[in-house]
């Protein structure tokens, strides 16, 4: 059975423990390889080599650092069907998704950043005829990131790209769900001619592996993203320390709907963003918020739509949706829509395990769910489900819709639906959210800030204000 290695220092290595973790295939439910189960030695190990590597490192030459990035992201290009199959079994996300969004946002992580590191520039000021100051940005060492299961390759290189890219070494941790793709990111890293120690992935569990990095007295900066009482758990631990932290976390996501809309465009997006890698991506739109003068039209229409969305094996060409990640996350997803019927909330269409025949009966698949009757007060309007479940609420005023967008503790993204363009400015205003898309969804230019207000995070990744975080700046102040 295919191993997960460590990448350190260079080469793929054996955890120090010689232990191994079950990594299965959500989409059959069995073990299909076995994971690195690495603790703090291997953390260790990675710290040692990415400390060696960054003396010269830093000093690279920003041409040179983009010509090496510049070859992994081909490499990423040329692999693009063994990286999506990949990356459909060990996710359980349909291959055409993988195929057309993730391993292309990867490659594009890569080569933004290590195009954009050659079109950075100093800050100056003069302070008349006393002194000129300017501003020098200088990597900081050995940074960590911490990425997520949900779009394994894709934010894994969101991460890791501004960091080598600005001059730092890594100690990188994927997801211990799944690992695959960050192998093969690692084989290909050798083959680009990457310096060894510049990257270092370390496998395992994040209680022990990523317990290890957050609390390594010398790794001075954590990226992270994933759940946000794993990062309220960072921020306790890398806080004190005075590590520099930028936590990507939950999402509670408004998809709020003006009578005023392009219906069809609106609708078919909707759908979309809705269930895209079966509800699992942070900015999916989970509370669909429908002004009532529309209601009855928009529920007859999405509800038709949603039913015609075929679950199914995630390799075959025409399954719209594949898996969920893991049998517990199922369990998760199925006990929110038992806690949805309890609330009082009526099942529209969906809300049950699906059992597919052969060889995908033990798969984890659960049927896109779209639920009403629930008011923002009820768990499931409030609490990150993470699945192939809306639900969906109505308001008659602006004033109202701004009530019920905002009645979450979360605030990292939003849709928004009207063809009037002052409404469009006024309420995304006042919309509690890191961002607004409007008469759109998942619109991703690479050089905007990227992250959420309230419990969805701390920090900004994205264009410039990624590399600024993965950098100290140090102002020169020069007498005249």
């Amino acid at each position: 059975m295919k191993k997960i290695l460590n990448y350190i220092g260079g080469k793929l290595v054996e955890p120090a423990s010689g232990q191994y973790l079950d990594n299965f295939d959500p989409s059959r439910g069995k073990v299909y390889s076995l994971i690195a189960d690495s603790d703090a030695q291997d953390v260790e190990a990675a710290f040692s080599a990415a400390s060696a590597a960054f003396p010269a490192w830093s000093v690279t030459s920003v041409e040179e650092r983009s010509r090496v990035m510049q070859r992994i992201a081909d490499l990423i290009a040329e692999n693009v069907e063994e990286l999506a199959k990949a990356e459909s079994i060990d996710n359980g996300k349909p291959l055409s998704l993988a195929r057309s969004m993730d391993i292309p946002r990867a490659e594009a992580n890569i080569r933004f950043f290590g195009t954009a590191i050659t079109h950075w520039s100093s800050e100056a000021h003069v302070m008349e005829d006393k002194a000129v100051n300017y501003t020098n940005r200088k990597p900081i060492g050995v940074v960590g990131c911490i990425s997520p299961w949900n779009l394994p390759l894709y934010l894994f290189t969101w991460k890791i790209a501004p960091a080598i890219a600005a001059g730092n070494c890594v100690v990188a941790k994927p997801s211990e769900i799944t690992p695959m793709t960050a192998l093969m990111l690692s084989e290909l890293c050798i083959k680009a001619g990457l310096p060894a120690g510049v990257l270092n992935i370390v496998h395992g569990l994040g209680t022990k592996a990523g317990e290890a990095m957050i609390r390594h007295p010398k790794i001075k900066v954590i990226s992270f993203t994933g759940g946000t009482q794993t990062g309220k758990h960072i921020a306790s631990v890398a806080a004190p320390m005075f590590k520099k932290l930028s936590l990507e976390l939950g999402g509670k996501n408004p998809n709020i709907i003006f009578a005023d809309c392009d219906f069809e465009k609106m609708l078919t997006t909707t759908v979309r963003s809705s269930f895209a890698n079966q509800g699992q991506i942070c900015l999916c739109g989970s509370r669909i918020l429908v002004e009532k003068k529309i209601y009855e039209k928009f529920i007859a229409a999405f509800v038709e739509k949603v039913k015609k969305m075929n679950v199914g094996d995630p390799l075959d060409a025409t399954t719209k949706t594949g898996a969920v990640v893991s049998e517990g996350h199922m369990n998760k997803v199925l006990s929110y829509i038992k806690l949805a019927e309890d609330e009082g909330g009526k099942i529209l269409c969906g809300g049950n395990r699906v059992m597919l025949a052969g060889e995908l009966k033990d798969g984890y698949y659960i049927q896109p769910t779209v639920i009403e009757g629930l008011g923002p007060e009820c768990r499931t309007n409030r609490e990150e489900i993470f699945g192939p479940v809306v639900t969906i609420q109505t308001f008659e005023t602006e004033e109202e819709a701004l009530e019920l967008a905002n009645a979450t503790e979360y605030g990292l993204a939003s849709s928004l639906w009207t063809s009037d363009v002052s409404r469009a400015h006024r309420f995304s205003a006042k919309i509690e959210s890191g961002i607004v898309w409007v008469n759109c969804w998942l619109l991703r230019d690479l050089r905007t800030p990227f992250g959420g207000v309230k419990n969805s995070g701390v920090g900004r990744e994205g264009g410039w204000d990624a590399l600024r975080f993965f950098t100290e700046a140090q102002n020169v102040c020069i007498e005249l």
